[in-house]
C-alpha cells in the first residue's frame, strides 16, 4: 500500500482546533467565507448551532499560523475536534468529475462511502462527484453518503443547490 498524497485526519490530532462563529445563516455563506482564509486550512468543518440565534459554525485546523483575517479576532481553541460537516479535508481538492468509489478512498481522507439506505458502496462504483463533495466526520472517521442516479453511477447525497424545503408549496 502507497503512502497517500496528504496528512491522515489521525495525524491532524496534535493541531489545535480553532472554532469560529461569525454568525453565517446559512452553509452557503460559511463557505463562500471559508474560500476567502489564506492560508487555507487543513481541515474545515461546519456546525449547525441552534443557540443564541441559529447559525453555522466552523471548526478549523490550520498547519502553521493563522490567517490575518483570523488572528485578529478572539477565537475560541478546544481539544479534540468535534464531529461535523467536512469542507475541506486532506485530498478534498482531488475529488472532481467522475471517479471510482475505490479512487476516492485513495487520493482522500474519506474513510468510508455509504449508500444511503445501504452498506458500504462497491468499490468499482462511479461516483459523480459534481465537483462538490461534503463527507461527515462521525467518531473520528469522515464518512461519505451517496445515492444511486441516473446512468448507474452514485452521487453525494448533499447537492451544491438542494431543493428548499416545501418548496413546491410553499
Amino acid at each position: 500500500m502507497t503512502t497517500p498524497p496528504f496528512p491522515a485526519l489521525t495525524d491532524l490530532d496534535g493541531l489545535p482546533v480553532v472554532e469560529v462563529s461569525l454568525g453565517h445563516r446559512d452553509t452557503a455563506t460559511a463557505e463562500h467565507w471559508l474560500a476567502s482564509l489564506h492560508p487555507a486550512p487543513l481541515l474545515a468543518c461546519t456546525h449547525v448551532v441552534r443557540t443564541p440565534a441559529p447559525h453555522v459554525a466552523w471548526s478549523l485546523v490550520f498547519a502553521g499560523s493563522l490567517p490575518d483575517s483570523l488572528a485578529a479576532q478572539d477565537l475560541a481553541a478546544s481539544g479534540p475536534l468535534r464531529d461535523g460537516r467536512a469542507v475541506v479535508f486532506p485530498g478534498s481538492a482531488a475529488l472532481t468529475g467522475d471517479l471510482p468509489v475505490a479512487q476516492v478512498l485513495e487520493l482522500s481522507a474519506i474513510d468510508r462511502v455509504e449508500v444511503l439506505g445501504g452498506g458500504a458502496a462497491d468499490p468499482a462504483a462511479l461516483l459523480r462527484t459534481n465537483d462538490f463533495v461534503r463527507p461527515l466526520r462521525r467518531g473520528g472517521e469522515l464518512v461519505l453518503t451517496v445515492m444511486p442516479a441516473a446512468g448507474d453511477v452514485l452521487v453525494p447525497f448533499e447537492t451544491r443547490n438542494p431543493t428548499p424545503c416545501c418548496a413546491d408549496h410553499a
